[in-house]
């Protein structure tokens, strides 16, 4: 059976940093000048957000993460870019999802396509706290990519002004992106 992947894939990049001038916003906005052709990219931070409290779940849930859950359920996939800290994700992001993936009967991230990816200005490129999401996503039964994985390290020495500028890592995050829209495309068929 041929199938036809002539249709845009809209992916939403959630960035999981509160900072201004983080590493991790800047290889977002890197993923969204070097999309393959095809592919729409939709940039999210994580901010705005309260402690997650589960009293607050029916009575008071934030109208951010409500806004938030729309566009993911919305999206045909979505990359979630995360910090490292302390060898794990940021409590910012996990409040995200945990806000997100809550009232638990609502389950909008079963089956939703994901992509983890992060930077660090360290050597491991934020490769635990990816490990950390990727667990995550897979309690929330998402369907993650496996391979290839992306790991932007000593990232303050390979973003300028901004702007990821080392020519290598524009190069690997490239064919990450191209990985990621075959998989988008083969998720969104079957």
């Amino acid at each position: 059976m041929r199938r036809c992947y002539n249709r845009a894939v809209n992916i939403l990049v959630i960035y999981g940093s509160l900072r201004e001038k983080s590493i991790n916003k800047a290889l977002a906005r890197a993923i969204e000048r070097n999309a393959p052709e095809g592919m729409l990219i939709e940039l999210m931070g994580i901010g705005g957000l309260p402690l997650y409290n589960e009293d607050d779940e029916l009575t008071d849930y934030p109208l951010v993460a409500a806004e938030a859950k729309k566009k993911i359920v919305a999206a045909d996939g979505v990359l979630i870019v995360t910090p490292e800290y302390n060898r794990a994700p940021p409590g910012a992001l996990k409040n995200f999802l945990d806000w997100t993936s809550r009232p638990e009967d609502e389950r909008i991230w079963s089956g939703k396509i994901v992509g983890v990816l992060g930077a660090s200005n360290g050597m491991r490129g934020a490769s635990f706290a990816q490990y950390d999401i990727r667990r995550i996503m897979g309690y929330f039964n998402a369907a993650v990519l496996g391979q290839p994985e992306y790991y932007l390290a000593q990232g303050d020495t390979k973003i300028t002004g901004g702007v990821v500028s080392e020519p290598k890592a524009i190069e690997v995050l490239k064919k990450f992106l191209a990985a990621f829209k075959t998989f988008v495309e083969r998720g969104r068929t079957a």
